[in-house]
């Protein structure tokens, strides 16, 4: 582990946890065999026809299940884009879901999937309590069950 590779865990250790009186994912009522899955990812990924992520930006991006044309927009220097430019999969496996819907292993694919931008220290409270509810409310409407996060 590189000297920044330590700071930033001792500095994620340190951060508080918050505790959320109604979470909108809490227990898996059915076999994982029956249970649609979505995708949230911390990746800024985003359609080429669809806004960028900005510095503060604490939106979100919807993904439709066929989209395969998407770009990252997350600029932290720390992170290589290398690996997502080979594969979409290491930030967003949605052919990896695909296959395990087809093998049986979950139920279905959600239609739509969610992207962030992780990189937004500035704005965790209003992700906490705006735009994070209101994107779970998405994935309740599109009846997903069980969620997928790609932090990055």
């Amino acid at each position: 582990m590189t000297g920044g590779d330590a700071a930033m865990r001792s500095y994620g250790a340190q951060q508080p946890v918050p505790t959320f009186e109604d979470p909108a994912f809490t227990k898996l009522d059915k076999p994982l065999s029956q249970a649609r899955v979505a995708i949230v990812t911390s990746a800024a990924l985003h359609r080429p026809d669809q806004d960028r992520f900005a510095p503060a930006d604490s939106g979100f991006r919807a993904l439709d299940r066929a989209d395969r044309n998407i770009v990252m927009g997350h600029w932290s220097p720390n992170f290589d884009h290398s690996g997502f430019q080979l594969d979409i999969n290491v930030v967003y496996p949605i052919d990896r879901l695909e296959e395990l819907a087809a093998q049986g292993v979950i139920g279905d694919v959600s239609p739509r999937h969610f992207a962030f931008a992780g990189n937004q220290p500035e704005t965790v409270s209003e992700l906490r309590l705006d735009t994070g509810p209101a994107c779970a409310k998405e994935m309740l409407a599109d009846a997903v069950d069980v969620v997928v996060l790609t932090p990055v």
